[in-house]
């Protein structure tokens, strides 16, 4: 008997840790500290959730059906706006909106890719790829990564074959953090074209990297779109999680693909969230700043605190954006160790083991901590509560 497509895949991670705090009750003193998703637990801010009240009485087109590929006015301004801050060229009809980035990155597959074939994806790789992949009947092909956590282009090349449709590269990383080299990004590019792939590039955390200016050139190539397909969200940068809106970039020929399939699963975004993300975009610059240096000076506090756990032999692999990824110094399962955090510790956060093929070793000795919503404090204490586990 056939499987099923879901059959295929694996139960969403984020969803089977949350099992684990069934029955465990944390006592005051000692409340849970959840560093298991890499999402806002806060509301918009007061001047956007005003501005979403004001939409939703007065725009009565935003309770109907709009364009399958976005609001024209948020594709016009994400236009504009990546032009300007990556020094290229992007035009509307370049850009898609979809129900966020994960619908983008199913959207960019299903336009890629049949049955058999083949997307490299680096690990640690973001698990919903993972998964979207075995979904569609696409294998995964692991490209391993150095010390630094960071892939390349040369070892890329080395597994790509004639079912070869795509390389996938996040930036900043999930779940490692790690900001790619600008190098780096250009080299994908540059074999992805030479052997008529596809580059995926998923910047949902690009509001978040600690660099200035843009982080590569890609859109500076002037035939960007024959190759490169960018993503994503609006859920990060202006904590829209539960409006779904994301975007991906590439060729209006593609797009036209894609719109295949966002008009049958969800036949356009959220006309509210689309509205909303437009007006983060035009109003909420300032405001934004002031998440990032906040992000920033959480990935500091993450350095700064460090040492308490490299002095018990923890490894701090790499840290950005929402992530820091460690390792473990234990001799056991780092998801047999993330299960035990929850009653011993009180932290609920992910093991390696959710983002790497079971037949890799390396996942079995790290963790994930997604630390966005904890401030310096708060870190401080989860690094004092780490320090103090004995296995």
């Amino acid at each position: 008997m056939t499987r099923s497509r879901t059959a295929a895949t694996f139960t969403p991670p984020v969803m089977a840790a949350r099992r684990w705090l069934d029955g465990v009750t944390h006592p005051a003193n000692r409340p849970l500290i959840n560093v298991s998703q890499a999402a806002p637990v806060e509301a918009p801010p007061l001047a956007l959730r005003q501005a979403i009240a004001e939409i939703a009485m007065n725009e009565p087109e935003a309770h109907l059906y709009g364009p399958v590929l976005g609001l024209p006015a948020l594709r016009t301004e994400i236009a504009a706006q990546w032009s300007a801050s990556y020094g290229g060229t992007v035009t509307a009809p370049q850009v898609g909106i979809t129900s966020g980035c994960n619908q983008a990155f199913a959207a960019a597959i299903a336009a890629l890719c049949g049955e058999g074939d083949e997307v490299i994806l680096p690990v640690p790789y973001y698990f919903n790829h993972r998964m979207w992949l075995d979904m569609s009947g696409v294998t995964s092909v692991p490209l391993v990564c150095g010390a630094d956590l960071v892939p390349t282009a040369q070892d890329a090349a080395a597994l790509i074959t004639d079912r070869t449709r795509a390389i996938v590269l996040v930036s900043p990383n999930n779940p490692c953090g790690v900001e790619y080299p600008a190098a780096t990004l250009r080299a994908f590019m540059d074999l992805a074209r030479a052997c008529g792939i596809a580059l995926i590039v998923d910047e949902t955390y690009r509001d978040f990297d600690s660099r200035t200016g843009a982080p590569h050139d890609l859109f500076r190539d002037p035939t960007w779109d024959d190759t490169l397909i960018q993503l994503y969200s609006f859920s990060k940068a202006y904590r829209l999680t539960g409006h779904r809106v994301g975007a991906i970039l590439t060729n209006p020929a593609r797009l036209a693909e894609i719109e295949k399939f966002l008009d049958t699963v969800a036949i356009c975004p959220n006309q509210i969230g689309q509205r909303a993300a437009l007006w983060g975009m035009q109003n909420l610059s300032q405001w934004l700043a002031g998440e990032r240096s906040e992000i920033l000076d959480r990935r500091a506090a993450i350095n700064d605190h460090f040492p308490l756990l490299a002095a018990k032999g923890w490894n701090l692999l790499g840290v950005g954006a929402y992530f820091a990824y460690v390792e473990h110094p234990f001799a056991i399962s780092s998801s047999d160790l993330a299960q035990d955090l929850v009653t011993q510790a009180g932290i609920l956060l992910l093991p390696g083991t959710m983002f790497m093929p079971d037949d890799l070793a390396g996942g079995d000795r790290q963790l994930r901590i997604a630390f966005a919503n904890i401030d310096r404090a708060g870190i401080a204490t989860l690094f004092d509560r780490l320090a103090k586990v004995a296995v």
